[in-house]
């Protein structure tokens, strides 16, 4: 399915619901509820996870009642897989058990995202041979982050399995595991072995965590509202009409595409990472300023991190890792790419995505080499400064890709790039372009501390009036400066 196909049908339903998105009004209203009810009048460990769960559940059943239906399928399913994967250990049963719930959860993601592509795919390919296929098609509207909670509740089930981890039957923990409401519709993506123990031990309000949360919300919704929303004003215009633009703009519109899906993704993450602190849980990190890697390995170990460390662990090391030859490891890293790519979405573009970045790996593979041999901080400034701009080309290509409707467009559009008169038309890019050199400057000032809203240890910043002038100041450019789109990109993912 196109990824304007997605757009649409993901806006058209919005539209139809009073949509719960962290930078819309009703989140602004539920989250200062919840965390007062949360910290004030729930004492005990397992009220709060019953409460949590109870506003995980009214969250995400605010876009649709029905999808609380699946959710809850998959939770229960995977917590009587773990249950009966202890009970059976060393017997056929655990194994059994566990691709059960596997296979079971798959089959409802492929179901619900896949299985039109399909149906579509292969009538299309039948019909180039003159071959009609009058396949049953389903009009199914695809679930909020179904993607996301169906890969945690796999990595349950499969640690389970490994022994990694013992199986809870604190049904309330395990609950709130699955849907806590931060990380449920766009990650990151939880191991049952980093999130789950904390829903099992009791939690306290800390006030410097609190305060350090509140900061991460606010850089979150600058890059998505100031940085993302104003990007794709002029994206959307670029990219709609392509054909007739100059080559100029559309490097322009490829650029700052980047910085959208960046903003967007990365800005969900810290917004879903600072809430989660205001009720003392930790998330794992999903971004580690993947615009400044030197290459395109590093880029993804910087770039979504949960999910390419979920690919890694539960496809790539289970096919043989990087323990076998080099057309072995050739072989599981193109499957892993291509995997990642198809978990994006029902499109051949996303396919040809995850393949254009495998190719970019198999020189690495080729040349034996895991790891950088001489120590990025030893090279000379001029080097790195290459190194990252080439690596930010190579992957701003592949978003062109990411975000076109068709291979052919993404083909057409790469060609316009370097084949047109490098003109410059006039696309309301003002604000992206400003917003985005402002992101850019703070992330590279901040880059060596662990994220880039923490202050410098000067004087001037442990003045409060400052801090909190810098607090107002930012409030004010993504209230006052933001752009119209509402809708996350990962939302439809």
């Amino acid at each position: 399915m196109h990824f304007s196909v997605y757009c649409l049908r993901t806006m058209a339903f919005v539209k139809n619901a009073i949509v719960m998105l962290f930078n819309s009004i009703e989140f602004t209203v539920f989250l200062p509820v919840v965390f007062i009810l949360y910290w004030l009048l729930l004492k005990g460990n397992t009220a709060r996870n019953v409460f949590i769960v109870i506003a995980s559940y009214v969250f995400y059943g605010w876009w649709d009642v029905r999808f609380l239906l699946l959710i809850a399928l998959t939770t229960i399913c995977s917590y009587i897989s773990g249950m009966l994967i202890e009970r059976y250990r060393g017997r056929w049963g655990a194994k059994a058990t566990m691709w059960s719930n596997v296979l079971f959860n798959l089959g409802i993601l492929v179901l619900f995202k896949y299985y039109g592509f399909f149906t579509r795919s292969l009538s299309e390919l039948l019909a180039a041979f003159g071959i009609t296929l009058d396949a049953v098609t389903l009009d199914l509207i695809l679930p909020v982050g179904i993607s996301f909670y169906t890969f945690q509740a796999l990595s349950y089930t499969i640690d389970v399995y490994r022994g990694n981890i013992e199986p809870t039957r604190d049904i309330a923990a395990f609950f709130a595991f699955i849907a806590f409401f931060p990380q449920l519709v766009a990650g990151p993506i939880e191991r049952a072995t980093s999130l789950l123990p904390q829903f099992l031990h009791r939690r306290h309000f800390d006030y410097a965590t609190a305060v350090d949360g509140c900061r991460q919300i606010l850089w979150g919704l600058f890059k998505k509202m100031a940085v993302a929303d104003n990007c794709a004003t002029a994206v959307n215009i670029i990219f709609s009409q392509y054909e007739s633009l100059g080559g100029l703009t559309l490097l322009i519109g490829a650029i700052l595409f980047s910085f959208q899906i960046y903003g967007d993704f990365s800005g969900y993450s810290d917004i879903a990472i600072g809430v989660a602190k205001l009720f003392d849980i930790k998330l794992t990190r999903n971004f580690n300023l993947p615009y400044f890697s030197h290459n395109i390995r590093e880029f993804w170990k910087r770039w979504h991190i949960s999910l390419n460390r979920w690919f890694v662990d539960y496809l790539y090391v289970p096919l043989g890792g990087s323990r076998c030859n080099k057309s072995k490891i050739a072989r599981n890293s193109l499957v892993v790419f291509l995997a990642s790519g198809i978990w994006h979405g029902a499109n051949w573009t996303f396919a040809a995505w995850g393949i254009y970045h495998a190719a970019l790996s198999m020189p690495y593979i080729i040349a034996g080499q895991r790891h950088d041999p001489v120590s990025h901080a030893r090279r000379p400034v001029l080097y790195k400064l290459s190194m990252i701009l080439s690596t930010f080309i190579l992957v701003t290509i592949g978003w062109i890709l990411f975000r076109s409707n068709t291979i052919h467009d993404a083909l057409n559009y790469i060609y316009g790039i370097f084949s047109r008169f490098p003109t410059l038309d006039h696309v309301p890019w003002g604000r992206a372009i400003a917003w985005s050199a402002v992101l850019v400057i703070v992330e590279c000032v901040q880059r060596k501390r662990r994220q880039p809203y923490e202050f410098p240890d000067m004087v001037i910043f442990r003045n409060r009036t400052v801090r909190w002038c810098i607090y107002y100041i930012m409030i004010i450019i993504i209230i006052g400066y933001s752009g119209n789109q509402a809708d996350f990109i990962y939302f439809q993912f």
